[in-house]
């Protein structure tokens, strides 16, 4: 079963809106964005860890409505922040 959630934030170079998509299907997490209501999806995020914060949110919170979401969902999100390690951008490298 797919699990998708969506959300906006700020773009953080041009502080602009955008739109985010956390979505689990396979197993795995994928994540997307895109800058317009009906713009194309442009997949290869890399999550922040505010970004894992929020689908593990959204989990929990649809956990207990029963919309889909298993133990293991919620079990997955939360190793992954407990073994959470930033990417390296450019400038840190």
């Amino acid at each position: 079963m797919t699990i998708e959630i969506k959300w906006t934030d700020e773009h953080p170079e041009t502080g602009e809106r955008r739109f985010l998509c956390a979505e689990k299907w396979g197993g795995e997490w994928r994540f997307k964005w895109k800058m317009q209501r009906r713009g194309e999806w442009t997949r290869g995020l890399n999550p922040t860890r505010a970004m894992w914060e929020y689908v593990l949110d959204s989990l929990k919170r649809r956990y207990r409505r029963r919309e889909g979401v298993s133990d293991e969902d919620v079990n997955q999100v939360e190793r992954i922040l407990r073994e959470w390690r930033a990417v390296p951008t450019d400038e840190e490298e």
